[in-house]
């Protein structure tokens, strides 16, 4: 799918997205470190428009840009008004933003020395990431044959470009075998996440998740663990082995793309019932009654434009 909009945030103003260009000798292009956030805009009931847990996503940009030693020329209250004005630039009352923290061009090899630290912010018209029909009916997935990056190789906790190497890999084995994503181990062999999202499974009424050790501290999947202790669902992070997985009554992935996607089948092994289950239909409506700003208590994570 391809993208496109009116204006971009580069470095301290707006240009034109035709505009937006860059050194073919940027850093990041050739070696992939530099940091990004997804975040989303949802419309909600009362026709305003509301970025879904600005804040959160903006700190764990700056935590991760902390992680690979990269200095962010702005506050975190600039990048947060940037998102803001990005989006009503662009005349979009719902979509995807993208902040990008990435190193310039000058000097190459590993080691960037002076290059400039430059930050850039796109937004677009974005739907369902992995399909309207799935969020009713559910994909298939298998289990990756790579591995999902270990602590001691890659610090998981930062949203780093580079490390998506290791999930597109993941995805695209996953396409060509005729699946819609893709579920990664880690080096033990336990469950880790998918390709771009948290995993969740339901067994006996109970809603569990990896625990953060390989796994992206994701903000959906923060939200949803809430949303399911708010509604009375016990919520367990647990080892999970793949055989949890082949006898779950319910899986789902979280993430901001992908919100909150059902999956009715796993390496060929119907999930429950084959669809869409109860807790998961639960979660899916509480998480989309949030972003609509039907639910109060959880103002707090709503930016209006």
């Amino acid at each position: 799918m391809g993208v496109s909009g009116e204006k971009i945030w580069l470095d301290g103003g707006f240009v034109d997205w035709a505009d937006a260009r860059v050194h073919v000798l940027t850093h990041t292009l050739h070696y992939g470190l530099g940091v990004f956030e997804g975040i989303r805009c949802y419309r909600t009931d009362d026709g305003r428009s509301a970025v879904f847990r600005l804040n959160e996503h903006i700190r764990r940009l700056f935590d991760s840009a902390r992680i690979n030693l990269l200095e962010v020329p702005f506050s975190q209250e600039e990048i947060e008004a940037a998102t803001l004005e990005t989006m009503r630039q662009n005349h979009l009352l719902e979509g995807y933003m993208r902040p990008l923290v990435f190193i310039g061009d000058g000097e190459m090899g590993l080691n960037p020395g002076s290059n400039a630290i430059r930050v850039a912010i796109m937004a677009w018209a974005w739907g369902a990431y992995l399909g309207e029909e799935s969020m009713e009916r559910g994909i298939r997935a298998k289990v990756s044959t790579f591995s999902r990056h270990y602590i001691n190789a890659k610090m998981t906790k930062g949203k780093t470009c580079g490390d998506y190497v290791n999930s597109i890999l993941a995805k695209r084995e996953a396409l060509l075998d005729g699946y819609d994503e893709a579920i990664m181990l880690d080096t033990q062999g336990l469950v880790s996440e998918a390709s771009g999202e948290n995993i969740f499974l339901v067994r006996d009424g109970v809603l569990r998740t990896p625990p953060l050790h390989t796994v992206l501290d994701g903000i959906t999947r923060a939200t949803v663990c809430e949303l399911a202790e708010d509604k009375g669902v016990p919520v367990e992070e647990r080892l999970i082995t793949r055989d949890d997985l082949y006898v779950a009554d319910e899986i789902f992935l979280t993430g901001t793309a992908a919100e909150v996607t059902p999956v009715r089948e796993v390496d060929r092994r119907a999930i429950g019932d084959g669809k869409r289950g109860p807790v998961t239909k639960l979660l899916q409506e509480s998480f989309f009654a949030v972003a609509a700003g039907r639910e109060p208590k959880y103002e707090r994570w709503l930016s209006y434009l």
